[in-house]
């Protein structure tokens, strides 16, 4: 029997997992509830294309040596933070996921990098389906004084919002939100999966086509990912994250995926009366407020991208008055958390059966980088027999089951961070102590074993 052109599907709200029937758990994300059925239209539908040409033409293929790539196919955003995590600024006709939580600060980030492109002479459209101009104009108050070449847009119909980027050709255009987008071919409400993911491939047709940049805002979903298909983070070049409380201070901007510069880079930003502004020095930031004289605490050297970043890693280790010991994270991954005091006990004889415990990362930040297992043996070390360690104290390196210290990744400049933050002693793994005394003027300890740890420090 032949297909009509269009037919049913069901799709997962939280998670965008498409299936043939509805299920009530969903394969992907493992939620209960979440199939909705929707009708998608199989109507043919052309190919993005980069060329000039019409499309329609012949096509031929370029010699890649012809290329030619300049660095001013970048728009610089004047955000230091910002340039840094896209890889050096705006590379023209990208397409660029950011999401985060409701009053993270999205919305008030990209009118900042619409106030400095359009005071740096580029065309700039920011386009809203959720606030009316009077809105976004009280928000650009707070920010300053904008240019002429800074144009607002209240509009939900992508083929009106196409024509009006093919007519004025800017430079850079902001979307917010991609949920509220409405595509008149496909037959679903606003903010459904097809609607999303359809409107995103128009999104990136205008952007590959016309050589224009594209920031499209998404709404997350409770566990943090961006509402819609998973699709939609493969057909854009770069997904950021704002993270953070919205009710203290910093923000951290991650970049999960870029396709033109080091992924899991990040910048740090505080919510000021003015908008965001940027954290020059990330480490001095995080370590702020820091106790002295305290059991417990311990300064971990990470790397987001190719940054070296220090943080504060705290633990509170008592016994526990029930039969099972409550053990609890924030920052961290719970499970490594407890392998690691696991190998404690087997391999050193640090009995924590019987003990409460908890792990705090400061500053807000999640890392789950496996250079960081040191800290946290430490920190549970210091905090179980009660010993106050140096404030000039470092430590980096990853914990097997063994209770081996192994080698972890630019050791150098992790040591190198450590120095410029005026400490004078760092545990390394021994693998990477020779490398990392080359230069350094800071006192360098390699360790093995987790039992070397315990006869240096306690």
């Amino acid at each position: 029997m032949a297909k009509g052109k269009n037919s049913t599907i069901f799709f997962c709200q939280n998670c965008g997992y498409e299936s043939s029937k509805w299920m009530g758990q969903c394969p992907g994300c493992r939620e209960w509830n979440t199939f909705v059925e929707e009708t998608v239209s199989r109507q043919s539908r052309g190919g993005v294309s980069s060329s000039p040409g019409e499309r329609r033409g012949r096509v031929l293929p370029t010699i890649l040596a012809e290329v030619d790539v300049r660095e001013e196919d970048k728009l610089v955003t004047g955000i230091g933070e910002l340039d840094q995590v896209l890889g050096g600024g705006i590379v023209r006709g990208s397409l660029t996921l950011v999401g985060g939580d409701p009053g993270i600060g999205k919305s008030t980030l990209l009118l900042q990098v619409c106030h400095n492109l359009a005071d740096s002479g580029h065309n700039v459209l920011y386009i809203s389906g959720e606030e009316s101009l009077a809105q976004i104009k009280m928000r650009a108050d707070r920010i300053g004084e904008f240019s002429s070449r800074m144009l607002l847009l209240c509009e939900t119909n992508l083929e009106t919002i196409s024509e009006v980027i093919r007519s004025g050709k800017p430079e850079a255009v902001i979307i917010d939100s991609i949920q509220t987008m409405y595509n008149e071919t496909v037959s679903a409400a606003p903010g459904s999966v097809s609607q999303v993911r359809e409107s995103t491939g128009v999104l990136l047709q205008l952007a590959k086509g016309l050589g224009v940049s594209v920031f499209i805002v998404g709404h997350v979903t409770k566990d943090g990912t961006v509402a819609g298909p998973r699709v939609l983070e493969h057909m854009v070049d770069a997904v950021l994250y704002f993270e953070g409380d919205r009710h203290a201070s910093y923000r951290i901007l991650r970049g999960v995926k870029n396709r033109f510069g080091s992924t899991n880079e990040i910048g740090v930003f505080e919510m000021q009366e003015k908008g965001l502004a940027e954290v020059k020095n990330a480490s001095e930031y995080m370590l702020n407020g820091r106790p002295e004289n305290a059991s417990g605490s311990v300064v971990v050297c990470t790397m987001e991208g190719t940054r070296p970043l220090l943080v504060e890693i705290q633990a509170l280790v008592c016994h526990s008055s029930f039969g099972i010991p409550r053990r609890q994270t924030t920052g961290t991954d719970f499970n490594r958390v407890n392998l690691l005091m696991a190998v404690l006990e087997k391999r050193s004889g640090v009995q924590l059966a019987s003990c409460d415990a908890y792990v705090n990362i400061t500053g807000g930040i999640k890392i789950a980088e496996p250079a960081i297992d040191l800290g946290i043996v430490i920190a549970v070390l210091s905090s179980f027999k009660n010993c106050i360690l140096s404030t000039r104290l470092a430590a980096f390196g990853e914990v097997g089951l063994s209770g081996e210290v192994r080698g972890v990744s630019m050791a150098k400049n992790r040591v190198t961070e450590a120095e410029k933050m005026g400490f004078d002693t760092c545990i390394v793994p021994w693998v990477c102590a020779e490398e990392c005394r080359k230069g350094s003027r800071i006192k360098v300890i390699g360790v093995k074993t987790v039992q070397d740890v315990i006869d240096v420090l306690f």
